[in-house]
């Protein structure tokens, strides 16, 4: 069902969208949907989340029961429901889509399989033949012994039902498994002590593949869309800073269209369910790509296209659910960097932010979340400039300028001085010189989704350092082309995808 007329908010010709969720992305997709002329219902667990602050209504509950999703629904009858968390009564959303009752974004099946992570690595893995990790799966702490000696150190373990690296342990000896398994069974989204132990594999860049379903506006069907890639940096599981475009092989972009593709085709009905932005999360060595994760809705590190696209990922959510054209093309590189809360403390204030947005390239987020915490992300710096490098020097130094104070600041409360997470390439300081780095072939977009193969080399994004990684006793070869529907790899080069214009000729 897609919106063939938009009417006007709080009258009976309204269109409804219900969040579950209220975030800070969720914040963004409620502005964009209002941009619209939909009307937007947020719900949270907890009074004044970010998009309870923007939405036309706001509902708290306990998105985990059934009863009280079921209730929140059948009270305000919206025309979709846009799950933001993975936090959620999966089989309540089943109902009401059964029942014709709203239609979940992008649906039922892929809100349930992707909040777990055994039914999204099986389907990866044994249904699309799709490289991955090795790992396996544990329910007890025997059990996950057992795993941890086959895949062997280093490894990671991770709850099933869990998100932005809540409850996810990198282990590297025997005395590490106890704490880890402890740690899993406490910080997963749901109350859930089943567990994967993923091996390490080699790689060399991560990114976020953000996927675009949306209905082709020439044919009425739906097409598949790609935004470039987005590298990013994580600490602890959780992104502090992304980047985009990530400079990849063509081989290695094609083979990510590839395996994002199928992934998120696998998400919808084969009409026009399934819609919507997917993040989906990629380890890349070289030309190999392996698959890590996905989310059926817009992604944190996608919080950079806000600077570096034409339209935001959640611009682009927001026109893929309602069924309207969408456009994936880019304004130049960008960068995100975090801003943290730095402190236990309700209601905290913020100085610095006129520092953070003299640079006119810069622009700022700050969430509104009603309670911070030391390592809770509580905001957002973005940037744009003529380099990747540069645009995370920009993000970074922006983000280091804001400074979260306690709400008692003014009696002498605040901290004398806080700095972001650091970026172990690009110093803080404004006027640093940048540091040259060897460029390396450059994936820039054709305005029609093709790729560019006449653009300019861009200057690759230092890696942070890391951990040794090696390929676990599971791993498998990652592909050296893109994989068909069953899993084999055709020869020659790969057939046109829907939505997609083919590359244009290289210019001589």
């Amino acid at each position: 069902m897609v919106a063939k007329v938009i009417g006007t908010p709080l009258s009976p010709t309204a269109v409804k969208v219900l969040l579950l969720g209220s975030g800070e992305l969720g914040k963004e997709v409620t502005i964009a949907l209002q941009r619209l002329g939909v009307e937007v219902i947020a719900v949270d667990r907890y009074a004044d989340a970010p998009a309870h602050q923007v939405a036309h209504h706001a509902e708290v509950i306990d998105m985990t029961d059934a009863a009280q999703v079921r209730s929140v629904i059948d009270k305000h009858r919206p025309h979709y429901v846009l799950p933001e968390i993975e936090a959620i009564a999966t089989d309540a959303l089943e109902e009401v889509e059964a029942e014709g009752i709203a239609e979940v974004i992008p649906s039922a099946k892929a809100v349930s399989a992707t909040l777990n992570r055994e039914r999204i690595r099986r389907l990866a893995d044994e249904e699309l033949g799709i490289p991955t990790s090795p790992y396996l799966f544990a329910s007890s702490l025997d059990e996950m012994r057992t795993a941890v000696g086959s895949i062997g150190f280093p490894c990671v373990v991770k709850p099933v039902m869990s998100s932005s690296g809540k409850g996810q342990s990198v282990l590297h000896g025997p005395d590490d498994v106890d704490p880890a398994w402890e740690y899993a069974r406490t910080g997963a989204r749901v109350d859930n002590e089943r567990v994967i132990v993923e091996g390490f594999v080699e790689f060399d860049y991560e990114i976020t593949l953000l996927t675009v379903r949306a209905v082709d506006p020439a044919t009425g069907a739906l097409a598949t869309y790609f935004c470039d890639p987005i590298g990013h940096r994580q600490v602890d599981g959780d992104y502090v800073e992304s980047w985009q475009p990530q400079p990849m092989s063509l081989p290695a972009y094609d083979i990510s269209r590839s395996i994002a593709a199928r992934i998120v085709n696998a998400m919808g009905d084969g009409e026009l369910g399934g819609r919507g932005v997917f993040g989906v999360e990629l380890f890349v060595k070289g030309d190999e790509v392996y698959f890590s994760e996905v989310s059926p809705r817009p992604h944190d590190t996608g919080l950079v296209t806000l600077a570096s696209q034409r339209l935001s990922e959640f611009e682009l959510h927001a026109r893929a659910v309602l069924g309207l054209p969408v456009s994936t093309a880019t304004r130049g590189p960008g960068a995100s960097a975090v801003v943290y809360g730095q402190h236990e403390d309700k209601g905290i204030a913020f100085a610095g932010v006129a520092d953070a947005l003299a640079d006119p390239d810069v622009d700022l987020r700050l969430f509104g979340k009603p309670e911070s915490f030391a390592r809770r992300r509580v905001g957002v710096a973005v940037a744009s400039a003529a380099t990747i490098e540069e645009a995370r020097r920009k993000a970074t130094h922006a983000a280091g300028l804001v400074k979260p104070l306690r709400a008692d600041h003014a009696d002498g409360g605040g901290p004398t001085e806080i700095k972001p997470v650091p970026d172990p390439e690009a110093s803080d300081a404004g006027d640093a010189p940048t540091t040259t780095i060897e460029a390396s072939p450059q994936i820039a977009r054709h305005p029609e989704q093709g790729v560019r193969r006449d653009a300019p080399p861009m200057p690759r994004p230092p890696m942070p350092p890391g951990p040794p990684m090696r390929p676990g006793p599971m791993a498998r070869p990652g592909p050296r082309g893109p994989v068909g529907p069953s899993g084999q790899r055709p020869a020659g080069p790969p057939p046109p995808r829907p939505g997609f214009a083919p590359p244009p000729p290289p210019r001589g």
